[in-house]
């Protein structure tokens, strides 16, 4: 089977408002005090850093996620998700987007722990829910 380098086929700015979207789906706030209300801090590598004007927090699009500690560019984290989701091997992902198996491993066992930790509790149509964000820490 052949490996296609394809995260240096995606535009990092469409991806960036792809994982804004859908990393924080109730709109990017700070994750110390909840406000919206921010200022560009620091333009670092992939992930602009702000402060919180309300509580003077740091923080990124990723703080509070389980990407908050890498530097990957934002289409490697995109392709890793598609991948997990599509059911990957680790092996592939890895080699698809130069991260090592360890790394991708660990990221799918903390993708799929917040999953499980997301599953409705009871039938549908019951209205309960466990609480949890599927990408959170």
């Amino acid at each position: 089977m052949i490996d296609f380098p394809i995260a240096d086929l995606f535009d990092d700015s469409l991806c960036l408002l792809w994982l804004e979207r859908h990393l924080h789906t109730a709109g990017f706030v700070c994750p110390h005090c909840g406000s919206a209300n921010r200022r560009l801090f620091r333009r670092q590598g992939h992930y602009d850093a702000y402060r919180c004007r309300a509580c003077d927090g740091y923080y990124t699009l990723l703080s509070g996620t389980v990407f908050e500690a890498s530097r990957k560019r934002p289409a490697v984290l995109v392709l890793l998700l598609r991948g997990i989701a599509k059911g990957e091997s680790t092996a592939r992902l890895a080699r698809e987007l130069h991260l090592s198996r360890q790394t991708v491993h660990t990221r799918r066992q903390q993708i799929q722990a917040n999953l499980n930790d997301s599953t409705p509790t009871e039938m549908m149509g019951r209205g309960a829910h466990n609480g949890g964000a599927l990408l959170a820490r």
